[in-house]
């Protein structure tokens, strides 16, 4: 095994073209750094540099090892950095629905990964049932979504209306079903749409089964359908769909985060009440 000392005072001369000017850069005296580079070649039982008294340079062997040489201490340094970093405190795998993944919640988790870089955050958007699942399977740590019917999982954090929108030009023609553009099964905003428009004796007509809530969107800034989606989420481009046109009321949407007990109970607790914040509510 090779001493690291030794190998830092050989490559220091090479460097530095002589002994003199590497014990300066090592902070060692000239004698100590000289015999670092004897006590090398007495091991490799090889003469590593051809010394006179104007110049060092490499002999053959000492070209072969330089290289090596180069790559064990940084190999060395490579690790001792890593090895005296903070210990990690875990990581937190977030869950978040369709209609949560936007800038504004992604700025939050950045602004808890640079308070907390000893914890590695990470998100996945998916379906509320599908993220709730993941999390049953240990998969997930926390789960942020909203519910229609049954919120009665997790923490609640605030409650807004899901209304039905569609585009600022057009209107809906009256007498024929309703064009919409839903998320597959199961989605909490779907089953809702379906469950009042049948409780109204509303017929319909799913014109698109979009794989996330910006299709959905686009479908109904074009007039090809409208879409539940939760009154927070209006852009522009989009309309409430007024009563007038028939369609009925939306129960509203309860957005909840669950998480499972764990050493980082406090960051999620704080995590939560950052979301609610950043979506104009009062968790």
């Amino acid at each position: 095994m090779f001493d690291t000392v030794l190998l830092r005072s050989f490559v220091a001369v090479v460097a530095e073209g002589g002994f003199t000017a590497a014990a300066a850069r090592l902070n060692l005296t000239q004698s100590a750094v000289s015999a670092h580079v004897r006590r090398l070649e007495k091991q490799m039982g090889r003469e590593l540099l051809a010394r006179t008294t104007r110049s060092v340079t490499l002999t053959a062997d000492g070209e072969l090892l330089l290289g090596y040489a180069r790559a064990i201490l940084k190999l060395n340094h490579d690790a001792r950095a890593v090895l005296a970093r903070a210990p990690s405190e875990g990581a937190i795998r977030i869950g978040l629905s369709q209609d949560l993944a936007d800038v504004r919640l992604m700025n939050v988790i950045q602004n808890f990964s640079e308070r907390y870089p000893r914890i590695e955050f990470s998100a996945r958007v998916g379906i509320t049932a599908e993220l709730l699942h993941a999390q049953d399977q240990r998969e997930l740590d926390v789960v942020v979504c909203g519910r229609c019917y049954d919120a009665s999982a997790g923490r609640f954090l605030w409650r807004e209306p899901l209304v039905w929108v569609g585009p600022e030009w057009a209107s809906l023609t009256p007498g024929m079903p309703v064009p919409l553009a839903v998320l597959p099964e199961p989605c909490p905003y779907r089953e809702a749409a379906l469950a009042e428009l049948a409780r109204a004796g509303r017929d319909y007509r799913i014109v698109l089964v979009g794989s996330n809530a910006t299709s959905l969107c686009a479908a109904a800034q074009a007039g090809f359908a409208v879409t539940p989606i939760a009154q927070s989420h209006v852009v522009p481009g989009l309309r409430v769909v007024s009563p007038d046109a028939g369609l009925p009321a939306l129960p509203d949407v309860e957005f909840t985060i669950s998480a499972a007990a764990g050493p980082s109970a406090h960051v999620v607790d704080e995590l939560g009440n950052a979301i609610a914040r950043t979506f104009g509510q009062k968790s």
